[in-house]
């Protein structure tokens, strides 16, 4: 038998990687001890656990109403994921699949729609869904979201590996074009609905400039606005903040260790 030599070559990639993980995974690990210590044991930076984590829930949900800003956020986040999903998916599939001069033209508007910042935007959607009174209703946060050029250029590209003579051969069959969508292309492309789903509920969840504008009423309040009402007053308590930044994170991170294996296939799967 022979002995297999130590990799020496690899140690200095792997220092620099456990060193920047370290670095990455610190800010995590700081904000869970911080959201157990008083505002005094935050400024001064103990990175220990304390005694406080209860004291601190308490104060949160006393000052601010913690459940109804988890609902609304979570209305909002799975609200704009379900109708991205369903709306980008078929816009997507329809942009690759059916062939047309103008697709390439309309493909290119929506290209230049994502160079313009939503805040040129922002005063004209106000006044729409002021007219239409849906100001302080969550559809007004959900709507604008539910078709974005991201999700529908993901879609497109992530059609481009899906095999035309699957879809030939179904028509022969007798399918209609919704059953092929639903029953063959919608099965085949579970990494890239992952990787959306990851992508579309990040971002809505942790919106906070159009809620902020939309949302009057501190009763519809979401999470990330509840964090910028910790922060208004003349004294900030830091525990309550930390924690409340804390229950913000625990969403995203959970969808994304659940999906990070089928969100790594969907964007790679996209990008070839």
């Amino acid at each position: 038998m022979t002995s297999r030599r130590f990799p020496w070559r690899r140690v200095p990639g792997y220092a620099f990687l456990t060193v920047f993980a370290l670095f990455s995974v610190f800010p995590l690990y700081f904000m869970l001890v911080s959201s157990t210590n008083s505002t005094r044991e935050v400024l001064g930076s103990r990175l220990t656990p304390g005694g406080h984590f209860i004291d601190n829930l308490v104060a949160l949900t006393t000052q601010q109403d913690l459940g109804a800003a988890m609902i609304s956020s979570s209305l909002i986040a799975i609200g704009t994921t379900v109708l991205s999903l369903i709306v980008c998916a078929i816009a997507g599939y329809g942009f690759e699949i059916y062939h047309s001069r103008g697709k390439d033209v309309v493909m290119a508007i929506l290209m230049l729609a994502m160079m313009i910042p939503f805040a040129a935007i922002m005063i004209p959607l106000f006044r729409i869904f002021a007219q239409l009174d849906m100001v302080n209703s969550l559809f007004a946060v959900i709507i604008p979201s539910i078709a974005t050029p991201l999700l529908i250029l993901l879609f497109r590209q992530a059609s481009r590996s899906f095999p035309y003579e699957v879809i030939e051969a179904a028509r022969i069959d007798g399918l209609k074009e919704l059953s092929i969508f639903a029953r063959i292309y919608v099965p085949t492309m579970k990494s890239t609905f992952a990787a959306a789903a990851v992508i579309t509920f990040m971002a809505s969840w942790n919106n906070f400039l159009w809620p902020r504008v939309i949302l009057l009423d501190n009763a519809v309040q979401t999470m990330p606005m509840l964090i910028a009402n910790l922060t208004a007053g003349y004294v900030t308590d830091y525990g309550v903040l930390m924690l409340a930044v804390l229950l913000t994170s625990l969403p995203t991170i959970l969808i994304f260790l659940i999906l990070q294996r089928a969100f790594a296939q969907g964007i790679t799967g996209a990008i070839k």
